[in-house]
């Protein structure tokens, strides 16, 4: 309860509730004043999203990689902090008079200090991306793909958990509708056989692949914790340091290897080619425009558009390298598109809206009460301070004239 200074009444403190509709009246705000922009972004993401498994695959030779994949991740990571910097000094050079540079150290101090648990993201992204080549061993691109929206339901629950974030029940049917489209591709996908470590490969395979969907989905959400609290704070300070922790754990990773393989492990331009050159691009673009997705976006969005490029990743991988698109793939890809549809749907927002707006009425009402109250309570309080005025009066002997 919280108490009145000055009349002493007592009103209830905001709930989490209050937290949560303020939290989905300002991203409702936000969605259709910037709207253009999460059509480029999902525009641009299907593409790059798309295109990175196909890039993967075309980088393995004889069912591997010449190459370390954590160089790759070391790489990518570098080409998006060089990205962050030449940002920085362009927006130094077009700053206003009076304004602060974002280059100067206090700055630079000062968007460290709040931006520490960007490292827990970098950290997570780090693991994931030595994943998604891992995961290239058991299944094909297309696969691979539809594998990764299963995070959209995880997201949702950590969204809900930690961000206070409200969907609706027909919102929650097209999750699982998601979930049942991507089983339906899964039906009779494992490859046959057994690792080199005598493990079934079906085993590994569901293993890997509870790793991959909730590793990333962690990183999404503190991702967009992290950045989306300290809104005020430039995008490309934000990715400055959440890149440079990302190369710093990648580096951190090449030691490591270079312990039990030897020094050769050192040579990140080891193995590479035309394809992984493009390939650390893609991933660094995707990178780039996925923090734009976590502060001016939504997570949610961002995992939606993803699904989206598995259309494209489908077609590309049965054009380029001969996969049949069998029809559970498209079966499962139908679900998919009807559960997008139905989560992002005007009708699926209806009974939530009408919700908010009879918890903001009973939110009124209790203002109103309150305000009623705390009037009450200062009249009465007037009242009380001139009826003991008078008395007092009455009490003063009367001075002779």
């Amino acid at each position: 309860m919280i108490k009145c200074s000055v009349c002493h009444s007592k009103m209830a403190p905001p709930g989490t509730k209050t937290v949560s509709r303020a939290y989905d009246t300002h991203r409702s705000y936000v969605s259709s004043k910037n709207r253009l922009l999460n059509v480029l972004l999902v525009g641009g993401d299907c593409i790059l999203v798309g295109f990175q498994p196909i890039l993967v695959y075309m980088s393995k030779v004889d069912g591997g990689f010449k190459f370390s994949p954590i160089s790759v991740n070391f790489l990518t990571e570098l080409a998006k902090v060089v990205f962050a910097i030449i940002m920085l000094l362009f927006q130094a050079r077009n700053k206003k008079v009076g304004e602060k540079s974002l280059l100067s150290i206090s700055s630079l101090v000062q968007a460290a200090r709040n931006n520490v648990l960007l490292a827990v993201p970098a950290l997570l992204y780090a693991i994931n991306n030595y994943l998604k080549f891992i995961m290239q061993l058991y299944f094909n691109p297309a696969t691979v793909k539809m594998l990764s929206n299963l995070k959209v339901l995880v997201i949702a629950i950590l969204l809900k958990m930690i961000m206070k974030r409200r969907f609706s029940i027909i919102q929650w049917e097209a999750l699982a509708l998601l979930l049942i489209g991507i089983s339906i591709n899964q039906l009779r996908s494992f490859p046959e056989g057994t690792t080199s470590l005598g493990v079934p490969i079906a085993t590994g395979a569901y293993l890997y692949t509870l790793i991959f969907v909730t590793v990333p989905s962690l990183a999404s959400v503190f991702n967009e914790y992290a950045l989306k609290s300290q809104f005020e704070t430039s995008i490309y300070h934000q990715n400055l340091f959440l890149y440079g922790y990302g190369a710093i754990f990648n580096f951190l990773a090449i030691l490591g290897t270079a312990l039990f393989k030897g020094p050769s492990s050192l040579d990140i331009m080891q193995g590479h080619s035309k394809a992984t050159m493009l390939l650390i691009c893609n991933n660094a673009a995707q990178g780039i425009l996925s923090s734009f997705f976590f502060k001016y976006a939504d997570t949610i969005l961002k995992k939606y558009s993803s699904t989206i490029a598995t259309i494209f990743t489908g077609i590309a991988s049965a054009i380029l390298f001969g996969h049949t698109l069998t029809i559970n793939f498209v079966l499962g890809i139908s679900v998919v598109i009807i559960s997008m549809h139905q989560f992002f749907s005007s009708l699926s927002k209806v009974k939530d809206e009408k919700q908010s707006g009879s918890l903001e009425m009973v939110d009124g009402q209790d203002i109103k009460r309150s305000k009623d109250a705390l009037l009450l309570n200062m009249t009465a309080g007037a009242n009380e301070e001139a009826s003991h005025r008078v008395h007092e009066e009455e009490k003063r002997p009367l001075l002779p004239i």
